[in-house]
């Protein structure tokens, strides 16, 4: 059998937010990675013209492929990123030129599916892709949507929400849980999660710090919990309790044990655990940190404490894990 490769179409216009144009793909592509076979994804970049695009960074971006020319392909997947002008009280303002908004809802008719990445919503609540549909954006564009456009039920608090085959996320790394929910679709949830460790290991390398997602556990569904996450990510080393949790998070102890189970399938002082180990893996493999240190610095306190934990989480120790996995970056 061949290889089938779902195409994968992202609008390009002036002024587009560059981490919307590549984040997305840089999911995509390390499929390829987590499959045997051929199948997967072949992305495009679209513009109006072949001319290189400038982006709100400054950097330039090169098409691949006009709208017009695509216009004639089946398309699996259209991404909308998105454009904001920022005023001289610092409010942000989603863009949306009509010529792109045409443009978006004449490929959409070619899409299998259409996935907004941030303020990209407010493109596809232009191109009419979002009446009566509950979609969500960036935060602080939220108030404009609902305003701009009243048929559209828009709701702040979620990451992503998914209405039939039109999706909406709500930023960047938002957006990179969405495209991991394409994948999960498209492919199952298995690769999905190896995707997930895949770019949260590519990104939290380089810089070797302790700020990441935990990558086998499910995405968060509200900025709630996302809040939660990064907080407990941020403050690793220090005592976490339940209490402090949960006046963090403005609920009660019995509310926030209630949020871990319903969102993440598991209680707060197993994600902690998951997370610390976590930290631990990746100080194990790119440091040469004594035990002790390793114990302090991801919130295990003793290192009896530490292995423990490894032994609970990935049936070994630490040393022998460090043993096996430590390399330099």
């Amino acid at each position: 059998m061949g290889s089938v490769e779902r195409l994968i179409v992202v609008v390009l216009f002036d002024g587009v937010d560059l981490l919307d144009v590549t984040g997305p793909p840089e999911v995509f592509a390390l499929l390829r990675r987590e499959t045997d076979d051929e199948t997967g994804y072949h992305v495009v970049l679209a513009a109006e013209t072949m001319d290189p695009v400038t982006t709100s960074a400054g950097v330039r971006v090169l098409p691949d492929i006009t709208f017009r020319e695509v216009s004639g392909k089946r398309i699996d997947t259209l991404m909308v990123p998105g454009s904001v002008d920022i005023d001289d009280q610092r409010r942000v303002h989603a863009l949306t030129d009509p010529a792109v908004v045409g443009r978006v809802k004449e490929l959409a008719g070619r899409s299998r599916r259409v996935a907004s990445v941030c303020v990209g919503a407010h493109l596809l609540a232009a191109a009419g892709l979002l009446d009566g549909k509950r979609a969500t954006t960036h935060w602080s564009t939220a108030q404009q949507l609902a305003a701009d456009h009243p048929a559209v039920e828009v709701d702040a608090d979620p990451i992503f929400i998914r209405a039939g085959d039109v999706w909406t996320g709500a930023g960047i790394t938002a957006c990179l849980d969405l495209s991991l929910a394409l994948v999960s679709e498209d492919f199952g949830e298995a690769v999905a999660l190896r995707v997930a460790r895949q770019l949260v290991m590519y990104l939290k390398r380089p810089s070797g710090q302790s700020q990441f997602s935990v990558p086998i556990e499910p995405v968060s569904t509200t900025r709630r919990m996302a809040g939660l996450r990064h907080h407990i990510t941020q403050n690793i080393a220090r005592p976490l309790t339940i209490t402090d949790l949960a006046e963090h998070a403005h609920v009660s102890e019995r509310q926030l044990t209630r949020i871990f189970k319903t969102e993440l399938g598991t209680t707060p002082a197993a994600y902690i655990e998951s997370a610390r180990v976590e930290v631990a893996r990746n100080r194990l493999e790119t440091t040469d940190e004594t035990l002790e240190r390793v114990a302090s610095v991801c919130g295990f306190g003793t290192v009896d404490t530490l292995i423990r934990a490894f032994r609970r989480r990935l049936n070994t120790t630490p040393t022998e894990y460090r043993s096996r996995f430590r390399h330099s970056v």
